[in-house]
Protein backbone atom coordinates (compact mmCIF):
# COMPACT_ATOMS: atom_id res chain seq x y z
CA UNK A 1 0.00 0.00 0.00
CA UNK A 2 1.19 3.52 -1.25
CA UNK A 3 1.12 5.16 3.31
CA UNK A 4 1.98 8.49 1.67
CA UNK A 5 -0.51 8.41 -1.33
CA UNK A 6 -3.24 7.79 1.49
CA UNK A 7 -2.17 10.14 3.72
CA UNK A 8 -2.44 12.54 0.90
CA UNK A 9 -5.75 11.70 -0.18
CA UNK A 10 -7.02 11.88 3.52
CA UNK A 11 -5.36 15.39 3.61
CA UNK A 12 -6.92 16.81 0.25
CA UNK A 13 -10.36 15.15 0.12
CA UNK A 14 -12.49 16.81 2.74
CA UNK A 15 -14.84 14.12 4.38
CA UNK A 16 -17.59 15.97 5.24
CA UNK A 17 -17.76 16.69 1.34
CA UNK A 18 -17.74 13.19 0.42
CA UNK A 19 -20.36 11.93 2.73
CA UNK A 20 -22.41 14.81 1.96
CA UNK A 21 -22.56 13.61 -1.75
CA UNK A 22 -24.95 10.93 0.11
CA UNK A 23 -26.29 11.84 3.11
CA UNK A 24 -28.18 15.41 4.41
CA UNK A 25 -25.83 16.62 7.10
CA UNK A 26 -26.11 19.40 9.54
CA UNK A 27 -23.94 20.89 12.17
CA UNK A 28 -24.38 19.91 15.87
CA UNK A 29 -22.17 21.07 18.68
CA UNK A 30 -19.00 21.15 16.70
CA UNK A 31 -19.60 18.32 14.21
CA UNK A 32 -21.65 17.29 11.56
CA UNK A 33 -24.83 14.98 11.99
CA UNK A 34 -27.17 12.97 9.37
CA UNK A 35 -29.19 9.73 9.47
CA UNK A 36 -26.58 6.66 8.59
CA UNK A 37 -27.00 5.04 4.78
CA UNK A 38 -25.84 1.76 6.29
CA UNK A 39 -29.33 0.97 7.83
CA UNK A 40 -32.69 1.67 7.83
CA UNK A 41 -32.71 5.03 9.50
CA UNK A 42 -34.36 8.76 9.90
CA UNK A 43 -33.01 10.00 12.84
CA UNK A 44 -29.52 11.79 12.26
CA UNK A 45 -27.51 8.75 14.05
CA UNK A 46 -24.26 9.22 12.33
CA UNK A 47 -21.78 11.71 13.00
CA UNK A 48 -18.91 13.05 11.17
CA UNK A 49 -15.65 14.51 12.37
CA UNK A 50 -14.74 16.76 9.49
CA UNK A 51 -11.22 17.62 11.88
CA UNK A 52 -10.29 14.27 12.62
CA UNK A 53 -11.54 12.77 9.26
CA UNK A 54 -13.60 10.13 10.48
CA UNK A 55 -17.42 8.94 10.76
CA UNK A 56 -19.51 6.81 13.56
CA UNK A 57 -22.83 5.66 13.50
CA UNK A 58 -24.33 5.13 16.81
CA UNK A 59 -27.26 2.94 15.61
CA UNK A 60 -25.56 0.08 13.98
CA UNK A 61 -21.69 1.54 14.59
CA UNK A 62 -20.20 1.75 11.23
CA UNK A 63 -16.96 3.66 11.48
CA UNK A 64 -13.91 4.72 9.40
CA UNK A 65 -12.55 7.78 7.98
CA UNK A 66 -12.61 8.79 4.54
CA UNK A 67 -11.63 5.93 2.31
CA UNK A 68 -14.17 3.22 4.40
CA UNK A 69 -16.94 4.98 3.65
CA UNK A 70 -16.45 5.80 0.16
CA UNK A 71 -15.73 1.85 0.03
CA UNK A 72 -18.47 0.52 1.75
CA UNK A 73 -21.06 3.66 0.00
CA UNK A 74 -20.17 1.82 -3.18
CA UNK A 75 -19.55 -1.34 -2.56
CA UNK A 76 -16.17 -1.49 -3.28
CA UNK A 77 -12.82 -3.42 -2.25
CA UNK A 78 -10.30 -0.51 -0.54
CA UNK A 79 -7.83 0.21 -3.81
CA UNK A 80 -10.96 0.34 -5.87
CA UNK A 81 -11.69 3.19 -3.60
CA UNK A 82 -8.32 4.91 -2.69
CA UNK A 83 -7.51 4.90 -6.64
CA UNK A 84 -10.84 6.29 -7.32
CA UNK A 85 -10.28 9.44 -4.43
CA UNK A 86 -6.95 9.68 -5.49
CA UNK A 87 -7.92 10.40 -8.76
CA UNK A 88 -10.33 12.66 -7.96
CA UNK A 89 -7.49 14.23 -6.15
CA UNK A 90 -5.39 14.44 -8.28
CA UNK A 91 -2.68 11.66 -6.30
CA UNK A 92 -0.60 9.71 -8.68
CA UNK A 93 -0.27 6.98 -6.02
CA UNK A 94 3.17 4.54 -6.06
CA UNK A 95 2.70 0.93 -4.82
CA UNK A 96 5.46 -0.67 -3.15
CA UNK A 97 6.54 -4.41 -2.71
CA UNK A 98 5.34 -7.26 -2.31
CA UNK A 99 3.47 -6.05 -5.78
CA UNK A 100 6.40 -5.09 -8.01
CA UNK A 101 4.00 -5.20 -11.44
CA UNK A 102 1.18 -3.04 -9.38
CA UNK A 103 2.72 0.39 -11.11
CA UNK A 104 2.40 -1.84 -14.71
CA UNK A 105 -0.58 -3.16 -13.85
CA UNK A 106 -1.68 0.79 -13.32
CA UNK A 107 -0.25 1.95 -16.75
CA UNK A 108 -1.88 -0.76 -18.40
CA UNK A 109 -5.63 0.33 -16.53
CA UNK A 110 -5.31 3.98 -17.55
CA UNK A 111 -4.09 2.69 -21.37
CA UNK A 112 -7.27 0.73 -21.33
CA UNK A 113 -9.34 3.39 -19.92
CA UNK A 114 -8.71 5.98 -22.93
CA UNK A 115 -8.68 3.87 -25.46
CA UNK A 116 -12.22 3.00 -23.74
CA UNK A 117 -12.94 6.70 -23.97
CA UNK A 118 -12.01 7.39 -27.50
CA UNK A 119 -14.10 3.87 -28.35
CA UNK A 120 -17.15 5.91 -27.28
CA UNK A 121 -16.20 8.67 -28.94
CA UNK A 122 -16.27 6.92 -31.95
CA UNK A 123 -19.62 5.16 -30.95
CA UNK A 124 -21.37 8.43 -30.50
CA UNK A 125 -20.01 9.91 -33.58
CA UNK A 126 -21.60 7.27 -35.66
CA UNK A 127 -24.96 7.29 -34.43
CA UNK A 128 -25.20 11.04 -35.60
CA UNK A 129 -23.73 10.59 -38.94
CA UNK A 130 -24.93 8.59 -41.79
CA UNK A 131 -24.00 5.61 -40.89
CA UNK A 132 -25.76 5.69 -38.08
CA UNK A 133 -29.30 5.88 -39.18
CA UNK A 134 -30.65 2.78 -38.53
CA UNK A 135 -29.77 3.11 -35.28
CA UNK A 136 -31.66 6.28 -34.90
CA UNK A 137 -34.59 4.53 -36.53
CA UNK A 138 -34.44 1.62 -34.12
CA UNK A 139 -34.26 4.40 -30.76
CA UNK A 140 -36.97 6.51 -32.31
CA UNK A 141 -39.29 2.86 -33.03
CA UNK A 142 -38.55 2.31 -28.83
CA UNK A 143 -39.37 6.04 -27.74
CA UNK A 144 -36.40 6.21 -26.27
CA UNK A 145 -35.78 10.33 -25.67
CA UNK A 146 -32.84 12.05 -26.74
CA UNK A 147 -32.14 13.60 -23.19
CA UNK A 148 -31.66 9.62 -22.35
CA UNK A 149 -29.79 8.91 -25.50
CA UNK A 150 -27.37 11.39 -24.22
CA UNK A 151 -27.23 11.14 -20.64
CA UNK A 152 -26.25 7.38 -21.04
CA UNK A 153 -23.76 7.97 -23.98
CA UNK A 154 -25.67 5.76 -26.06
CA UNK A 155 -23.87 5.04 -30.13
CA UNK A 156 -23.57 2.66 -32.54
CA UNK A 157 -21.05 0.49 -34.36
CA UNK A 158 -20.89 0.56 -38.42
CA UNK A 159 -21.43 -2.74 -40.29
CA UNK A 160 -17.25 -2.66 -40.82
CA UNK A 161 -15.04 -5.30 -39.88
CA UNK A 162 -12.40 -2.48 -39.67
CA UNK A 163 -14.25 0.95 -38.19
CA UNK A 164 -13.05 1.20 -34.39
CA UNK A 165 -9.37 -0.96 -35.89
CA UNK A 166 -8.79 1.23 -37.74
CA UNK A 167 -9.84 4.60 -35.45
CA UNK A 168 -7.58 3.29 -32.61
CA UNK A 169 -4.86 3.09 -35.14
CA UNK A 170 -5.29 6.46 -36.28
CA UNK A 171 -4.55 7.41 -32.99
CA UNK A 172 -1.38 5.57 -32.17
CA UNK A 173 -3.56 2.33 -30.54
CA UNK A 174 -1.89 -1.02 -30.94
CA UNK A 175 -4.84 -3.48 -32.52
CA UNK A 176 -2.97 -6.21 -29.45
CA UNK A 177 -3.57 -4.00 -26.43
CA UNK A 178 -7.26 -3.43 -28.30
CA UNK A 179 -8.26 -7.23 -28.21
CA UNK A 180 -6.81 -7.26 -24.13
CA UNK A 181 -9.21 -4.68 -23.61
CA UNK A 182 -11.85 -6.07 -24.94
CA UNK A 183 -12.75 -3.62 -27.73
CA UNK A 184 -11.42 -6.10 -30.81
CA UNK A 185 -11.18 -9.73 -31.31
CA UNK A 186 -8.44 -11.76 -32.75
CA UNK A 187 -9.38 -15.32 -35.04
CA UNK A 188 -7.34 -18.51 -34.80
CA UNK A 189 -5.43 -17.46 -37.63
CA UNK A 190 -4.31 -13.80 -35.62
CA UNK A 191 -6.30 -11.33 -37.78
CA UNK A 192 -7.69 -8.70 -35.92
CA UNK A 193 -11.42 -6.83 -36.00
CA UNK A 194 -13.67 -5.18 -34.51
CA UNK A 195 -15.83 -7.04 -31.71
CA UNK A 196 -19.11 -4.92 -31.77
CA UNK A 197 -20.20 -4.57 -35.97
CA UNK A 198 -23.63 -2.75 -36.87
CA UNK A 199 -25.28 -2.64 -33.48
CA UNK A 200 -26.44 -0.06 -31.19
CA UNK A 201 -23.84 0.07 -28.50
CA UNK A 202 -24.49 0.96 -24.24
CA UNK A 203 -21.28 2.14 -22.60
CA UNK A 204 -20.77 -0.06 -19.79
CA UNK A 205 -19.36 2.71 -16.35
CA UNK A 206 -17.43 1.93 -13.49
CA UNK A 207 -18.86 4.23 -10.59
CA UNK A 208 -16.55 6.80 -10.92
CA UNK A 209 -18.30 7.18 -14.55
CA UNK A 210 -15.00 5.91 -16.60
CA UNK A 211 -16.36 3.61 -19.55
CA UNK A 212 -15.18 0.40 -18.81
CA UNK A 213 -17.04 -1.55 -21.56
CA UNK A 214 -19.56 -2.10 -24.20
CA UNK A 215 -22.81 -3.93 -24.47
CA UNK A 216 -23.93 -4.43 -28.51
CA UNK A 217 -27.92 -4.79 -29.80
CA UNK A 218 -28.22 -6.38 -32.80
CA UNK A 219 -29.85 -3.53 -35.62
CA UNK A 220 -29.25 -5.90 -38.79
CA UNK A 221 -29.69 -9.44 -39.37
CA UNK A 222 -27.56 -11.80 -37.27
CA UNK A 223 -26.69 -13.48 -33.95
CA UNK A 224 -26.66 -12.65 -31.07
CA UNK A 225 -29.13 -10.60 -30.25
CA UNK A 226 -26.85 -8.80 -27.65
CA UNK A 227 -23.38 -9.08 -27.21
CA UNK A 228 -21.07 -7.77 -24.31
CA UNK A 229 -17.48 -7.28 -23.56
CA UNK A 230 -15.56 -10.13 -22.25
CA UNK A 231 -13.36 -9.49 -19.59
CA UNK A 232 -10.47 -7.57 -19.35
CA UNK A 233 -8.09 -5.81 -16.91
CA UNK A 234 -10.68 -3.10 -16.31
CA UNK A 235 -13.56 -5.17 -16.48
CA UNK A 236 -15.21 -8.03 -14.84
CA UNK A 237 -19.12 -8.65 -15.68
CA UNK A 238 -20.08 -10.45 -12.11
CA UNK A 239 -18.74 -6.94 -10.40
CA UNK A 240 -20.97 -4.42 -12.35
CA UNK A 241 -24.17 -3.26 -12.90
CA UNK A 242 -25.56 -0.94 -15.57
CA UNK A 243 -26.39 2.51 -15.18
CA UNK A 244 -25.58 2.15 -11.76
CA UNK A 245 -23.21 5.21 -11.55
CA UNK A 246 -26.18 7.47 -12.71
CA UNK A 247 -28.58 5.82 -10.66
CA UNK A 248 -26.74 5.79 -7.28
CA UNK A 249 -27.49 9.14 -6.52
CA UNK A 250 -31.43 8.27 -6.38
CA UNK A 251 -31.06 5.43 -4.93
CA UNK A 252 -29.65 7.15 -1.79
CA UNK A 253 -32.59 8.80 -1.24
CA UNK A 254 -35.01 6.59 -2.08
CA UNK A 255 -33.21 3.30 -0.59
CA UNK A 256 -34.18 1.35 -2.85
CA UNK A 257 -33.18 -0.44 -6.01
CA UNK A 258 -35.30 -1.51 -9.26
CA UNK A 259 -33.20 -4.12 -10.68
CA UNK A 260 -33.80 -5.35 -14.12
CA UNK A 261 -32.23 -7.47 -16.88
CA UNK A 262 -31.83 -5.62 -20.41
CA UNK A 263 -30.06 -2.24 -21.18
CA UNK A 264 -33.59 -1.50 -22.90
CA UNK A 265 -35.55 -1.51 -19.94
CA UNK A 266 -33.16 0.72 -17.60
CA UNK A 267 -33.28 3.18 -19.85
CA UNK A 268 -36.86 3.14 -19.88
CA UNK A 269 -37.07 3.18 -16.54
CA UNK A 270 -34.87 6.35 -16.18
CA UNK A 271 -36.77 8.13 -18.72
CA UNK A 272 -40.65 7.65 -16.84
CA UNK A 273 -39.01 8.52 -13.69
CA UNK A 274 -37.12 5.76 -11.94
CA UNK A 275 -33.66 6.88 -11.76
CA UNK A 276 -33.15 4.75 -8.81
CA UNK A 277 -32.96 1.47 -11.76
CA UNK A 278 -29.74 -0.54 -13.01
CA UNK A 279 -29.14 -3.71 -15.10
CA UNK A 280 -27.25 -7.03 -14.71
CA UNK A 281 -24.63 -7.20 -17.48
CA UNK A 282 -25.88 -10.94 -19.49
CA UNK A 283 -25.20 -12.73 -15.91
CA UNK A 284 -27.01 -14.47 -12.98
CA UNK A 285 -27.41 -11.71 -10.32
CA UNK A 286 -23.67 -12.40 -8.48
CA UNK A 287 -22.63 -11.26 -4.86
CA UNK A 288 -20.59 -8.61 -5.32
CA UNK A 289 -23.19 -6.81 -7.33
CA UNK A 290 -25.47 -7.43 -4.49
CA UNK A 291 -22.40 -5.44 -2.22
CA UNK A 292 -22.14 -3.02 -4.78
CA UNK A 293 -26.44 -2.45 -4.35
CA UNK A 294 -26.27 -2.66 -0.34
CA UNK A 295 -23.56 0.10 -0.54
CA UNK A 296 -26.35 2.67 -1.39
CA UNK A 297 -30.07 1.13 -0.69
CA UNK A 298 -31.74 -1.02 2.01
CA UNK A 299 -33.83 -2.72 -0.35
CA UNK A 300 -34.00 -4.67 -3.87
CA UNK A 301 -36.83 -4.61 -6.25
CA UNK A 302 -36.52 -7.50 -8.75
CA UNK A 303 -38.56 -6.42 -11.94
CA UNK A 304 -38.48 -9.90 -14.26
CA UNK A 305 -41.02 -10.85 -17.11
CA UNK A 306 -43.96 -13.10 -16.17
CA UNK A 307 -43.06 -16.12 -17.69
CA UNK A 308 -41.27 -18.92 -16.69
CA UNK A 309 -37.49 -17.77 -16.99
CA UNK A 310 -38.25 -14.90 -15.28
CA UNK A 311 -39.81 -16.47 -12.00
CA UNK A 312 -37.00 -18.66 -12.11
CA UNK A 313 -34.30 -15.57 -12.51
CA UNK A 314 -36.51 -14.30 -10.11
CA UNK A 315 -36.06 -17.13 -8.05
CA UNK A 316 -32.32 -17.35 -7.82
CA UNK A 317 -31.57 -13.21 -7.94
CA UNK A 318 -34.46 -13.20 -4.80
CA UNK A 319 -32.17 -15.76 -2.50
CA UNK A 320 -28.54 -14.30 -3.80
CA UNK A 321 -30.40 -10.76 -2.65
CA UNK A 322 -32.14 -12.23 0.84
CA UNK A 323 -28.48 -14.18 1.61
CA UNK A 324 -27.13 -11.08 1.80
CA UNK A 325 -28.84 -9.43 4.83
CA UNK A 326 -30.75 -6.97 1.98
CA UNK A 327 -34.64 -6.98 2.05
CA UNK A 328 -36.23 -7.63 -1.11
CA UNK A 329 -39.41 -7.02 -3.56
CA UNK A 330 -40.52 -9.07 -7.07
CA UNK A 331 -42.16 -7.36 -9.02
CA UNK A 332 -43.65 -9.95 -11.56
CA UNK A 333 -45.07 -8.39 -15.25
CA UNK A 334 -47.57 -9.54 -17.11
CA UNK A 335 -47.05 -12.53 -18.90
CA UNK A 336 -45.55 -11.70 -22.34
CA UNK A 337 -44.68 -8.21 -21.44
CA UNK A 338 -41.60 -6.60 -20.41
CA UNK A 339 -40.81 -3.14 -18.77
CA UNK A 340 -40.37 -1.16 -21.76
CA UNK A 341 -43.61 -2.68 -23.18
CA UNK A 342 -45.67 -1.52 -20.39
CA UNK A 343 -43.86 2.02 -20.03
CA UNK A 344 -44.54 2.74 -23.32
CA UNK A 345 -47.93 1.33 -23.52
CA UNK A 346 -49.27 2.26 -20.37
CA UNK A 347 -47.26 4.70 -19.35
CA UNK A 348 -45.46 5.47 -15.04
CA UNK A 349 -49.16 4.47 -13.69
CA UNK A 350 -49.15 1.18 -15.81
CA UNK A 351 -45.58 0.41 -14.28
CA UNK A 352 -46.85 1.96 -10.74
CA UNK A 353 -49.66 -0.74 -10.82
CA UNK A 354 -47.28 -3.60 -11.04
CA UNK A 355 -45.20 -1.92 -8.26
CA UNK A 356 -47.97 -1.95 -6.17
CA UNK A 357 -48.70 -5.49 -6.40
CA UNK A 358 -45.07 -6.61 -6.13
CA UNK A 359 -44.53 -9.60 -3.31
CA UNK A 360 -41.51 -9.89 -0.40
CA UNK A 361 -39.11 -11.43 -1.73
CA UNK A 362 -38.64 -14.65 0.95
CA UNK A 363 -42.76 -15.08 0.52
CA UNK A 364 -42.48 -15.22 -3.63
CA UNK A 365 -39.43 -17.82 -2.87
CA UNK A 366 -42.12 -20.14 -1.03
CA UNK A 367 -44.67 -19.53 -3.26
CA UNK A 368 -42.55 -20.46 -6.10
CA UNK A 369 -41.26 -23.42 -4.14
CA UNK A 370 -44.45 -24.49 -3.41
CA UNK A 371 -45.85 -24.99 -6.65
CA UNK A 372 -42.19 -26.37 -8.90
CA UNK A 373 -40.62 -28.25 -5.82
CA UNK A 374 -40.62 -31.43 -4.50
CA UNK A 375 -40.73 -31.75 -0.73
CA UNK A 376 -37.24 -33.28 -0.50
CA UNK A 377 -36.30 -30.25 -3.06
CA UNK A 378 -37.92 -27.89 -0.74
CA UNK A 379 -35.79 -29.05 2.56
CA UNK A 380 -32.60 -28.87 0.87
CA UNK A 381 -33.36 -25.14 -0.50
CA UNK A 382 -34.43 -24.18 3.22
CA UNK A 383 -30.96 -25.87 4.60
CA UNK A 384 -28.81 -24.36 2.09
CA UNK A 385 -30.24 -21.19 2.69
CA UNK A 386 -30.04 -21.07 5.72
CA UNK A 387 -25.99 -22.66 5.58
CA UNK A 388 -25.45 -19.60 3.02
CA UNK A 389 -26.20 -16.69 4.83
CA UNK A 390 -23.46 -14.34 4.91
CA UNK A 391 -23.97 -13.59 8.18
CA UNK A 392 -25.22 -16.19 11.04
CA UNK A 393 -26.88 -14.11 12.99
CA UNK A 394 -29.42 -13.76 10.05
CA UNK A 395 -30.03 -17.29 10.58
CA UNK A 396 -32.09 -16.32 14.08
CA UNK A 397 -34.03 -14.18 11.92
CA UNK A 398 -35.04 -16.47 9.15
CA UNK A 399 -35.32 -19.62 10.85
CA UNK A 400 -38.93 -19.39 12.32
CA UNK A 401 -39.63 -17.58 8.97
CA UNK A 402 -38.20 -20.02 6.72
CA UNK A 403 -39.66 -22.96 8.60
CA UNK A 404 -43.16 -21.28 8.79
CA UNK A 405 -43.62 -19.88 5.22
CA UNK A 406 -42.68 -23.77 4.02
CA UNK A 407 -44.80 -25.24 6.70
CA UNK A 408 -41.54 -27.17 8.29
CA UNK A 409 -41.51 -27.60 11.48
CA UNK A 410 -38.90 -25.20 13.04
CA UNK A 411 -36.88 -27.80 15.31
CA UNK A 412 -36.43 -29.93 12.84
CA UNK A 413 -35.68 -27.72 10.46
CA UNK A 414 -33.26 -26.09 13.21
CA UNK A 415 -31.19 -29.68 13.66
CA UNK A 416 -30.92 -30.33 9.56
CA UNK A 417 -29.72 -26.65 8.79
CA UNK A 418 -27.14 -26.88 11.63
CA UNK A 419 -25.98 -30.39 11.02
CA UNK A 420 -25.77 -29.63 7.12
CA UNK A 421 -23.73 -26.16 8.15
CA UNK A 422 -21.07 -28.58 10.30
CA UNK A 423 -20.78 -30.58 7.64
CA UNK A 424 -19.95 -27.45 5.45
CA UNK A 425 -18.17 -25.55 7.53
CA UNK A 426 -14.44 -24.50 6.21
CA UNK A 427 -11.65 -25.44 8.42
CA UNK A 428 -10.02 -23.10 10.87
CA UNK A 429 -7.18 -21.73 9.76
CA UNK A 430 -4.70 -21.77 12.62
CA UNK A 431 -1.87 -19.68 11.07
CA UNK A 432 -3.71 -16.78 11.90
CA UNK A 433 -3.45 -14.84 14.65
CA UNK A 434 -6.89 -14.26 16.59
CA UNK A 435 -5.77 -10.79 18.11
CA UNK A 436 -5.32 -9.69 13.86
CA UNK A 437 -8.46 -10.66 13.14
CA UNK A 438 -11.02 -10.98 16.23
CA UNK A 439 -12.82 -8.60 17.82
CA UNK A 440 -11.84 -7.69 21.68
CA UNK A 441 -13.72 -10.36 23.90
CA UNK A 442 -15.48 -8.96 27.07
CA UNK A 443 -13.76 -10.80 29.59
CA UNK A 444 -12.29 -9.21 32.74
CA UNK A 445 -8.76 -8.91 31.04
CA UNK A 446 -10.57 -7.37 27.94
CA UNK A 447 -12.30 -5.12 29.86
CA UNK A 448 -9.03 -3.66 31.82
CA UNK A 449 -7.49 -3.62 28.41
CA UNK A 450 -10.27 -1.22 27.18
CA UNK A 451 -10.40 0.80 30.21
CA UNK A 452 -5.80 0.92 29.78
CA UNK A 453 -6.10 1.60 26.01
CA UNK A 454 -8.84 4.43 26.30
CA UNK A 455 -6.15 7.52 27.76
CA UNK A 456 -3.39 6.61 24.99
CA UNK A 457 -6.70 6.99 22.03
CA UNK A 458 -8.25 10.22 24.25
CA UNK A 459 -5.04 11.35 25.08
CA UNK A 460 -2.27 11.05 22.23
CA UNK A 461 0.39 13.56 23.74
CA UNK A 462 1.04 11.14 26.70
CA UNK A 463 2.34 8.04 24.52
CA UNK A 464 5.76 9.03 24.42
CA UNK A 465 5.92 9.11 27.81
CA UNK A 466 3.49 5.72 28.40
CA UNK A 467 6.04 3.65 26.11
CA UNK A 468 8.94 5.57 28.08
CA UNK A 469 7.62 3.95 31.08
CA UNK A 470 6.54 0.50 29.90
CA UNK A 471 3.11 1.09 29.20
CA UNK A 472 2.65 -2.24 27.50
CA UNK A 473 3.42 -4.23 31.03
CA UNK A 474 -0.57 -3.47 32.02
CA UNK A 475 -1.63 -4.88 29.02
CA UNK A 476 -2.66 -9.01 29.40
CA UNK A 477 -5.17 -9.51 26.52
CA UNK A 478 -4.30 -10.58 23.09
CA UNK A 479 -5.46 -7.91 20.94
CA UNK A 480 -4.70 -4.67 23.34
CA UNK A 481 -0.49 -5.02 22.77
CA UNK A 482 -0.86 -5.50 18.85
CA UNK A 483 -2.97 -2.45 18.93
CA UNK A 484 -1.01 -0.44 21.32
CA UNK A 485 2.08 -1.01 19.32
CA UNK A 486 0.27 0.13 16.39
CA UNK A 487 -0.86 3.47 18.16
CA UNK A 488 3.17 4.22 18.99
CA UNK A 489 3.92 4.05 15.44
CA UNK A 490 1.24 6.07 14.01
CA UNK A 491 2.37 9.09 16.14
CA UNK A 492 2.32 11.78 15.78
CA UNK A 493 -0.78 11.61 13.58
CA UNK A 494 -3.60 9.37 13.85
CA UNK A 495 -3.64 6.98 10.35
CA UNK A 496 -6.68 4.69 10.34
CA UNK A 497 -5.55 2.52 7.18
CA UNK A 498 -3.27 0.71 10.35
CA UNK A 499 -5.91 -0.59 12.17
CA UNK A 500 -8.34 -3.62 11.76
CA UNK A 501 -12.24 -3.28 11.70
CA UNK A 502 -12.46 -3.71 15.67
CA UNK A 503 -9.29 -1.49 16.49
CA UNK A 504 -10.89 1.04 14.30
CA UNK A 505 -13.95 1.21 15.87
CA UNK A 506 -12.96 1.07 19.26
CA UNK A 507 -10.86 4.28 18.67
CA UNK A 508 -13.33 6.27 16.81
CA UNK A 509 -15.72 5.10 19.73
CA UNK A 510 -13.11 6.25 22.43
CA UNK A 511 -12.51 9.70 20.14
CA UNK A 512 -16.17 10.54 20.41
CA UNK A 513 -16.26 9.84 24.24
CA UNK A 514 -14.12 12.31 24.44
CA UNK A 515 -16.33 15.18 23.20
CA UNK A 516 -18.99 14.46 25.53
CA UNK A 517 -16.59 13.43 28.93
CA UNK A 518 -12.80 15.24 28.13
CA UNK A 519 -10.91 15.35 31.79
CA UNK A 520 -9.09 18.51 31.94
CA UNK A 521 -6.47 20.34 34.83
CA UNK A 522 -6.93 17.89 38.58
CA UNK A 523 -8.84 15.15 37.13
CA UNK A 524 -6.62 14.71 34.19
CA UNK A 525 -3.31 14.62 36.52
CA UNK A 526 -5.53 12.09 38.22
CA UNK A 527 -6.24 9.79 35.76
CA UNK A 528 -2.26 10.01 34.53
CA UNK A 529 -1.06 9.06 38.37
CA UNK A 530 -3.53 6.14 38.10
CA UNK A 531 -2.21 4.31 34.98
CA UNK A 532 1.50 5.54 36.19
CA UNK A 533 0.46 3.57 38.83
CA UNK A 534 -0.65 0.52 37.22
CA UNK A 535 2.19 0.45 35.40
CA UNK A 536 4.88 0.32 38.25
CA UNK A 537 2.33 -2.21 39.44
CA UNK A 538 2.80 -4.18 36.26
CA UNK A 539 6.60 -3.70 36.22
CA UNK A 540 6.89 -5.22 39.78
CA UNK A 541 4.31 -8.23 39.15
CA UNK A 542 6.96 -8.91 36.23
CA UNK A 543 9.83 -8.77 38.41
CA UNK A 544 8.50 -10.81 40.96
CA UNK A 545 7.03 -13.92 38.62
CA UNK A 546 10.52 -13.41 37.00
CA UNK A 547 12.65 -13.99 40.42
CA UNK A 548 10.61 -16.34 41.28
CA UNK A 549 11.89 -18.37 38.09
CA UNK A 550 15.71 -17.52 38.45
CA UNK A 551 14.77 -19.11 42.45
CA UNK A 552 13.04 -22.43 41.28
CA UNK A 553 16.11 -22.38 38.53
CA UNK A 554 19.14 -22.15 41.27
CA UNK A 555 17.01 -24.58 43.91
CA UNK A 556 17.28 -27.02 40.77
CA UNK A 557 20.86 -26.77 40.19
CA UNK A 558 21.78 -26.54 43.55
CA UNK A 559 23.34 -23.29 43.61
CA UNK A 560 22.94 -21.98 47.10
CA UNK A 561 24.87 -18.82 46.54
CA UNK A 562 22.28 -17.35 43.61
CA UNK A 563 19.32 -19.20 45.68
CA UNK A 564 20.54 -16.49 48.66
CA UNK A 565 20.46 -13.83 46.25
CA UNK A 566 16.95 -14.21 44.70
CA UNK A 567 15.52 -14.70 48.11
CA UNK A 568 17.22 -11.71 49.27
CA UNK A 569 15.54 -10.00 45.68
CA UNK A 570 12.57 -11.55 46.26
CA UNK A 571 11.92 -9.84 50.07
CA UNK A 572 13.11 -6.69 49.16
CA UNK A 573 10.45 -6.41 45.68
CA UNK A 574 7.65 -8.26 48.00
CA UNK A 575 8.35 -5.24 50.95
CA UNK A 576 8.32 -2.73 48.80
CA UNK A 577 4.78 -4.21 47.20
CA UNK A 578 3.55 -4.15 50.88
CA UNK A 579 4.68 -0.75 51.58
CA UNK A 580 2.91 0.74 48.27
CA UNK A 581 -0.15 -1.22 49.51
Amino acid sequence: MDRNGVEAVKARINIADVIRRYVDLKPVSGRWMGACPFHQETKPSMSVNEEEGFFYCFGCQASGDVIDFYQRINGLEFREALEALAAEAGIDLQYSAPDPQAKAQQQKKKLFLDMHDEAQEFFRNCLGHAVGEVARNYLNRRGLAPEIVQAFGLGCSPDDWHGLDNYLRGRGRDPEAGVESGLLSKNQKGNIYDRFRGRLIFPIKNLSGRVIAFGGRIITEGEPKYLNSSDSPIYKKGDHLYGLDVARQSMTRTRRALLTEGYMDVLSLHQFGYTDSCGVLGTALTKDQVKRLAGFCSRVDLVFDGDNAGRKAALKSSRMILLQGVACRVVLLPDGEDVDSVLQQHGRDGFKQCLEKAQDGLTFCFDYLGREFAPREIMDWAKNFLSDLSDPSLRAYYLPRVAQGLGLAEAELRLTANASMQRNAPPQASSVSPAAVQAPATGKEDKDDRYFMKFPIQYPEYIPALEQRGFENVLSSQWAPVFWKKLVAMQPRADLTRLNQYEKRFYIQCREQLRENSLEGKELLDEWEHICNKIAAGQQKMTVEQLKRSLKEAQQTGDMHKVKECLQALNDCLGRENEQH
